[in-house]
């Protein structure tokens, strides 16, 4: 049977990661109050932020940078935006 939370960004219980991808307090609020929906749509972005600012992962600003924005993202309902990012249109 599949772990479940209630997912502070979905604002619903759903199904809860399976193990806790981020080190530290904030892997673990993350563990305990996120979705694998929620953070796949976090991970998107992220992509996208990587990209777009040609972050470096070995940079412990860049790396600080992205945690700020997952944190907005997912506990403060912050809509990241991508400077000159356009959705594909359908």
């Amino acid at each position: 049977m599949a772990r479940t939370v209630y997912c502070q960004y979905l604002k619903k219980e759903a199904e809860g990661l399976d193990f806790q991808l981020i080190p530290g307090e904030v892997g673990k609020r993350v563990f305990d109050n996120i979705s694998k929906e929620a953070f796949a749509l976090w991970q998107k972005k992220q992509t996208m932020l990587i990209n777009e600012h040609k972050l470096n992962m070995m940079n412990p600003e860049h790396r600080q940078m992205l945690q700020d924005n997952m944190i907005k993202f997912l506990f403060e309902g912050e809509e990241i935006h991508i400077e000159g990012y356009r959705p594909p249109e359908s």
